[in-house]
């Protein structure tokens, strides 16, 4: 067998320089041509979903605000209007129009930040370093209009916690403007410079059908052609209220995602201008029950990275009774195996960063399968803490890796 016939395993992950967060990928290649990829979730043990069940709506409201730090408020919008749903609660105007000013702004600091992480992976620092200045206007100006830079907090159940003050609004506008210009370069540079067209046209290809067959979901799907945003689809907050193009794009690679972020990005400067313009005068929220009703609801937010659905189903306590985060990281994953398919190991970094994972916010659970149990939910068992850890320490040890000797305090002896 010649060498480029034989397969070689790579391992990525779950601790790699290139992976800021632990997810695991394990490459069969032959030569530098990439045969199959294999992608293993699990590292992450975050509990948030368990968590929200034992706390109450009030706390849960922060605590899914960290499912992702990028698109923070995303999340708590989602989860929040699963709630109002359920307790009947009619928001004012007012505040669906400050969240989704707040929206829009998240989705172009994480536009901007995907657009920076992507010149890095392929060595254009330069990129990186103008692209975060930009997104730094953002940031400011949220901290401004919340009081916080990450997790906003500005959510309240019926409303928003905080106005936006009259002075504030020609303030918005400012950054808009100069963003709108940086964006415009941005958009010149990808038609025109050929050595950032030529490293992303053709690479991790996915068809139409392909994206549509893996579920996949925001700029990943609409790069291939797929004409879906549930703002326009499923209309919530203010955005029946305005006027905006759905960004979609026919190069089906990573060059097409990197079009479709700018596009969106032009197009979220037009709706945050409607926004400032149509805002009314009123309250910004009404009173919430501390007690949610019976009943079950499922919300669905286009966050930047795609749709994100949340699920609440409430008992009449002041805790929810079960609590689901679908993230859009969760969705899209399925589609980089289908990516990397016949590429190359050099673009692996680049295709898994055009689908912007959060793989913290998608990891939940590991499932262990005893043997001779392969038929469905057979031999499955809820492990405590200890268990689970025992079991970390008998999986390790029996591949020749034992850390009792290292004394590590408050460890599970085996």
């Amino acid at each position: 067998m010649s060498d480029i016939d034989r397969v070689v395993t790579v391992p990525i992950g779950p601790q790699h320089p290139a992976l800021k967060e632990p997810e695991s990928f394990m490459v069969d290649l032959r030569g530098e041509k990439i045969d199959a990829v294999r992608i293993r979730f699990g590292y992450n043990h975050r509990g948030i979903e368990k968590g929200c069940e034992t706390r109450s709506y009030t706390q849960d409201l922060y605590l899914v605000e960290r499912v992702c730090g990028i698109c923070s408020f995303s999340h708590s919008t989602a989860f929040i209007h699963a709630v109002e749903e359920i307790a009947g609660l009619e928001v004012p105007v007012r505040a669906k129009y400050i969240r989704t000013i707040i929206g829009e702004l998240e989705r172009i600091h994480s536009h901007l930040l995907w657009l920076g992480v992507a010149g890095h992976e392929i060595g254009f620092d330069t990129l990186l370093m103008y692209t975060w200045r930009d997104r730094e206007q953002v940031m400011i100006l949220l901290a401004r209009l919340t009081g916080n830079r990450v997790n906003y907090g500005i959510n309240t159940y019926g409303g928003v916690r905080r106005d936006i003050a009259p002075d504030m609004m020609p303030e918005i506008l400012k950054v808009v403007d100069s963003l709108e210009e940086r964006t415009k370069h941005y958009i010149e540079l990808a038609m025109r410079e050929q050595t950032l067209i030529q490293r992303l046209s053709g690479v991790g290809k996915l068809s139409k059908e392909d994206a549509l067959f893996l579920g996949t979901v925001g700029p990943t799907a609409r790069a291939s052609g797929v004409d879906r945003d549930a703002r326009r689809d499923d209309p919530y907050l203010a955005y029946p209220d305005l006027e905006f193009k759905v960004v979609i794009d026919d190069h089906c690679d990573v060059y097409g995602r990197t079009i479709v972020r700018l596009g969106e990005l032009m197009q979220t400067y037009s709706i945050l201008r409607q926004l400032i313009k149509k805002i009314p005068d009123g309250p910004i929220t009404v009173k919430a029950p501390r007690r949610i009703p019976e009943g079950e609801a499922v919300s669905r937010y286009e966050a930047p990275r795609g749709e994100d659905v949340h699920y609440v189903r409430g008992n009449g306590t002041e805790k929810p009774e079960r609590v689901k985060v679908r993230a859009p990281t969760l969705a899209n994953t399925a589609s980089v195996g289908k990516m990397l398919e016949d590429g190359y190991l050099a673009d692996l970094p680049i295709v898994v960063a055009a689908i912007d994972p959060c793989f913290s916010c998608t990891d939940r659970m590991v499932g262990v399968r005893e043997s001779g149990t392969e038929s469905r939910g057979a031999g499955r068992k809820t492990m405590t803490w200890e268990e689970v850890s025992r079991y970390g320490v008998e999986w390790h040890k029996a591949r020749g890796l034992d850390f009792s000797s290292l004394g590590i305090p408050g460890g599970i002896e085996a």
